[in-house]
């Protein structure tokens, strides 16, 4: 690479990534959306607050919308209603692709930059993907599974299969199992955003085939506590319970050993980088949105972010908490 293409690179990433505080950069009408799905989970919470963090950074407006229910039809229709005011950019979390491509579609359409993040669109027109690289933690869950079954035993997985991103999740769990032929998922259940399809599926596991049944996968944050309030109030202690997300719930159970572990995301970075993106996108817009970039071997924008993963447990439990608190308290 010669070094005026180095430089040209270096200072498209600086803006899409790095907060500028001069006067005159932003519009008093620019406005930056994220959009999401049962918003009152501390998971969704814990993305708000990376989304205003980057906001107050960058000085400009920012709102954070969408059903407090898993409901993708009324975030759909929170999407329809944004739309019409025209943001500055829009970050999406897609509960359903099939609800909200064509919308997402009418956004770009209309010259409104849109990225999705934690769960995508693929077939969408949105820019880019922001997020887990579900597979791998589906990967680096199956793994830790086969570990705590030691490499015996059978499997039932709590999922929404409509969502890309919990499907990734399960195919990389079924690949990390099929080095281990002893253990075997025997059910997937969908649990349709309700947690207690997860809770009373247990209650009903545990009290007609508990002796079958070695474990439960929870690939959505919900199921994990769900699963753990079971086994707990039934006194069940020889299970393995992997679940997903940092709620404070699942960290309480981790605690108490009655989950062994569970993979974080990055929301907070997530939405973080998600911002800062979107304004290096309104203050360097791309010559058209309507391009698949991602078959461009010189794109001006990436296909796919991935913010990591994190296994935690009890060796880690205690760290994480703090790094948590300080980073949604504003003590970065």
């Amino acid at each position: 690479m010669s070094r005026t293409n180095y430089l040209c690179s270096l200072l498209l990433l600086l803006a899409f990534l790095i907060p500028t505080f001069g006067c005159g950069r932003h519009d008093s009408d620019e406005k930056f959306i994220m959009i999401a799905v049962n918003n009152q989970l501390p998971y969704w919470q814990e993305a708000k607050a990376g989304f205003m963090a980057a906001a107050a950074e960058l000085k400009v407006q920012a709102k954070f919308i969408g059903p407090d229910t898993y409901d993708p039809k009324a975030e759909q229709k929170a999407l329809q209603d944004i739309l019409l005011q025209k943001p500055s950019g829009i970050l999406i979390h897609v509960a359903d692709p099939a609800v909200l491509m064509y919308d997402i579609d009418k956004a770009i359409a209309a010259g409104v930059p849109v990225v999705t993040f934690d769960a995508d669109a693929p077939v969408s027109k949105r820019l880019f993907f922001i997020g887990t690289n579900n597979y791998q933690a589906g990967l680096l869950g199956g793994k830790r599974l086969a570990e705590e079954l030691k490499d015996k035993g059978n499997v039932v997985v709590f999922t929404m299969p409509e969502q890309t991103n919990l499907a990734e999740r399960l195919r990389g769990y079924r690949e990390a199992l099929a080095r281990y032929p002893d253990v075997r998922i025997v059910r997937v259940v969908d649990i349709a955003g309700d947690p207690r399809v997860a809770f009373d599926t247990t209650a009903e596991i545990i009290g007609k085939e508990g002796d079958k049944v070695n474990a439960f996968v929870c690939l959505e944050a919900q199921a994990g506590r769900e699963v753990a309030t079971v086994l707990n109030d039934r006194k069940v202690q020889n299970k393995v319970v992997i679940a997903m997300d940092t709620d404070a719930d699942t960290l309480d159970w981790i605690d108490k050993g009655v989950i062994a572990a569970t993979i974080a995301q990055k929301p907070y970075t997530m939405a973080m980088v998600g911002l800062r993106m979107l304004d290096g996108l309104y203050h360097n817009k791309l010559p058209r949105l309507d391009v698949d970039w991602s078959k461009n071997s010189f794109a001006p924008v990436p296909a796919f972010v991935d913010t990591g993963t994190a296994l935690i447990d009890k060796s880690n439990l205690k760290a994480f908490r703090e790094a948590k608190e300080s980073a949604t308290k504003g003590g970065q």
